[in-house]
């Protein structure tokens, strides 16, 4: 929730503490982290910390050579990890969230958008500070992987290879391309794993990380494109194609990455914008390619340098298994609202214990419309608000929706709809109410992440009787009939105070016709279904200590990895390593330690989500005992009664609350800067040109209490 106004606990302080501590743990860990990326490339790495380290743990004979970048580069990520899950715990558990308004005027300086147009889109100063020391890491780990081994390179050396001297340096440039790419993969798959504590960690959110994922994908693909062009050519020049069919058993094998780039090819390719919009199943079903990706990388590479870039794709694997059997479940669809601007609302029973932020989004999947293909939807009702009830909003623009609309709105009778999800997922916090003033701007069913907050605010000045911002809804729609998504805006049973507590104001914009064209304010009736009872309510997938339990999955996966792989290594590979006259294929040492790793992973996770379950089994069985017998008329769900009528909905007030302008847009200059008050929270939702016009609007400075955000969306 936004706030949290009640009394704080004894342990606050404490906790407090320990977060700080765990804190300035992590940041140490991570600086540490750093310096050994920016010391990779240099002779002082690789001729004494590398060697070094490997004369202490290579001498073993439980982990051999991928002791080294185990200890070097997995272990301080998942440690990172942990501590995270840990730390969010605690800031979970804490009630003291007051805001630190110097700290907070700091940090708005570095999140004023810098850039608002171009391919990068909206980039902050914060998130553009970040990328140019990215660029500055990679130009200097090139540039010294270059200086460093071309002065190795001489005539008599390439002479000694059978090589000219531009030859030796051309394949030595793909090599460096290469190992700068993988510095890029390394990150790759952090901004797409939801349910990681990396992210939120950094006060992050997966949907709006997704641009990190392609910005990196892109590097990662001209890297690797570019890796692979120059020993193409070398190969050719020097009429060496035979090795472009070699699967080496102790070396690289070529063939593992030819590949692993093609399918990368496969994937790049589908992402052009054009193809994405027009064909997105295409982009969505190739993208599937990256394990096919992944793994012939490891075979490429071997499992030891693999291990360097295998730390978020870890945390991504336990991530999607953790989805994967969360998506397993059948959920209760308890109701649907049919909009006529051929949107719908689905409203979901949901576990009281699950709580979320204003913003969140849910995974859905329908299996009669395609049991492949998820989709992601903005959350619009408040877990505190409607604690036994979470609703979505879906608006009809592909075949997928329209297929959905289509069943939910025909005459006919529908008594149930299968439905599984995935999530939520959100900000571990929010911060709207440190504002005088929140301005939020939308386009179409950009709206959607602003009703959760709305509802939120409504929540807030009702619960507590505490102040809030004055909130003004700036909304843009292209037809009449899409105003009735404002109806959205109040919960199902709202009551009138709800509204009347907020200092709330709506202008409304359709910018396609000049006078409505129908009734925009009537009350949108529910269609009511009856759940199977295996359809369970919308829980957590590791409950509500779900960040404990996320941490224990980590650690005791890992242990169980580092455990089998050891027992592995020392009970058979290392017998053929060094009592026999063969070497252990790399390939197999490969396969195996990608196989324990899937294992670890799914045995622990599975008996974590296991005893959630059966927690959240007994704690359905106590309420339903406590409630005593449902009410008749509701055999499948507390939620339906066919009989009842619908509660009156306070749409006069909202009615009141609204200006409605035909045949114009919004000037958003003016009406941003009109705004008073010492900090005026600019949230923005909607097309692209929106967003860079407000951005632009903001980052301009002619109004110094102007504070963006921009607020992503799922429809």
């Amino acid at each position: 929730s936004l706030i949290h106004l009640k009394r704080s606990p004894p342990s606050t302080k404490e906790t407090n503490m320990a977060r700080a501590a765990i804190r300035l743990l992590i940041l140490v860990v991570l600086v540490g982290y750093l310096m050994v990326w920016i010391m990779m490339p240099t002779n002082t790495y690789k001729q004494k910390w590398l060697p070094s380290i490997r004369n202490k743990v290579n001498n073993s004979a439980w982990f051999g050579k991928q002791g080294a970048t185990l200890l070097i580069y997995q272990f301080p990520i998942l440690f990172v990890a942990i501590l995270g899950c840990v730390y969010l715990h605690l800031g979970k558990r804490s009630n003291d969230t007051k805001p630190d308004n110097n700290k907070e005027h700091i940090l708005q300086a570095w999140k004023v958008p810098m850039l608002v147009k171009g391919p990068l889109g909206i980039v902050s100063g914060t998130e553009l500070s970040f990328l140019l020391m990215f660029v500055a890491l990679l130009t200097w780990s090139l540039s010294v992987y270059i200086h460093n081994g071309f002065a190795t390179i001489t005539p008599k050396s390439g002479a000694e290879y059978g090589e000219k001297v531009w030859e030796a340096k051309l394949a030595n440039a793909g090599l460096y391309l290469g190992l700068v790419g993988n510095i890029c993969l390394s990150l790759l798959f952090f901004p797409v794993s939801r349910g990681s504590s990396i992210l939120p960690l950094l006060g992050l959110t997966s949907e709006a990380s997704i641009k990190y994922h392609i910005w990196l994908g892109h590097m990662v693909m001209a890297f690797f494109t570019a890796h692979g062009l120059c020993f193409i050519i070398c190969w050719v020049v020097t009429k060496q194609t035979s090795e472009m069919l070699e699967w080496s058993k102790t070396d690289i094998s070529v063939v593992a990455g030819e590949i692993a780039l093609l399918a990368g090819l496969v994937m790049w390719s589908t992402t052009i914008q054009r193809i994405r919009r027009r064909v997105f199943e295409l982009f969505f079903y190739t993208h599937h390619l990256y394990i096919l990706f992944v793994v012939f990388f490891v075979f490429h590479v071997g499992i030891s340098y693999a291990c360097i870039m295998l730390p978020g794709f870890y945390l991504f694997l336990v991530d999607r298994f953790l989805r994967f059997l969360q998506s397993r479940d059948r959920v209760r669809l308890v109701s649907a609202r049919v909009l006529p601007c051929d949107t719908l609302e689905l409203n979901f029973s949901k576990n009281p214990g699950l709580s979320y932020t204003p913003t969140s989004i849910l995974f859905v999947n329908v299996p009669s419309i395609s049991k492949l293909q998820w989709h992601p939807f903005t959350i619009t009702s408040n877990s505190n608000l409607e604690p036994e009830k979470l609703s979505v909003v879906i608006k009809c623009d592909g075949s997928w929706s329209k297929k959905l609309y289509q069943t939910l709105s025909s005459p006919s009778s529908i008594d149930r709809v299968e439905v599984s999800v995935e999530g939520p997922y959100g900000p571990t916090s929010t911060h709207f109410l440190r504002h005088d003033t929140l301005v939020m701007v939308s386009g179409g069913s950009g709206i959607t992440p602003f009703i959760s907050i709305i509802r939120e605010l409504m929540f807030a000045s009702t619960a507590y009787k505490c102040k809030t911002p004055q909130v003004l809804l700036i909304c843009a729609f292209k037809n009449s009939s899409d105003l009735t998504m404002l109806d959205l805006i109040l919960p199902m049973f709202a009551t009138s105070s709800a509204v009347s507590n907020l200092h709330f104001k709506i202008e409304a914009y359709v910018t396609r016709e000049k006078e409505p064209t129908t009734d925009n304010w009537r009350l949108l009736p529910a269609k009511w279904f009856k759940p199977l009872p295996t359809d369970t309510p919308i829980s957590g997938i590791l409950g509500p200590n779900s960040w404990l339990w996320l941490g224990a999955v980590l650690a005791s996966s890992f242990a169980m990895f580092l455990i089998i792989i050891g027992l592995i290594n020392r009970y058979y590979i290392y017998p053929i390593d060094h009592n026999t006259n063969q070497v252990f294929s790399y390939a197999q040492r490969a396969f195996l330690n990608m196989l324990v790793i899937c294992i670890s992973i799914g045995i622990t996770a599975s008996a974590a989500v296991l005893w959630n379950k059966r927690q959240n089994a007994k704690d359905r069985k106590q309420i339903q005992n406590m409630e005593g017998p449902t009410p008749v008329g509701s055999p499948y769900s507390g939620f339906y009664n066919a009989d009842r009528e619908l509660e009156s909905v306070p749409h006069e007030s909202l009615v009141q609350l609204t200006n409605v302008h035909f045949g114009e847009r919004p000037d958003l200059k003016r009406m941003l800067f009109e705004c008073k008050g010492s900090s005026v929270g600019v949230l923005v939702s909607g097309p692209k040109k929106m967003r860079s016009e407000v951005a632009a609007v903001c980052a301009s400075g002619l109004a110094d209490n102007l504070h963006f955000q921009s607020i992503s969306f799922s429809w």
